[in-house]
């Protein structure tokens, strides 16, 4: 993850949520908190979540467009599903 710009541990982050908190939210870092040398979270400031949610909408619409230019009309009753499911 090239983008991350920093990194603290879960025990660090409770000594120092307040700067952790600023350098997401004010300076736009992304960091990264680590448990047990794993990667648990990152903190992101409202710019990037707004980004990210932006994003997976624009991919919601176009997977919507997709499916609908790709859809024939067919359509499958209930009772046809209940069957091919029971089979």
């Amino acid at each position: 993850m090239d983008s991350v710009t920093s990194e603290v541990t879960t025990r660090q982050l409770r000594a120092e949520l307040a700067d952790v908190i600023g350098k997401a939210g004010y300076a736009g870092e992304r960091v990264a908190i680590t448990r047990n040398g794993k990667l648990a979270a990152i903190v992101i400031g409202p710019d990037d979540l707004e980004l990210l949610e932006s994003l997976e909408e624009a991919e919601d619409l176009r997977a919507y467009r997709e499916a609908k230019a790709a859809d024939d009309g067919g359509r499958v009753s209930l009772e046809e599903l209940r069957t091919d499911l029971s089979r």
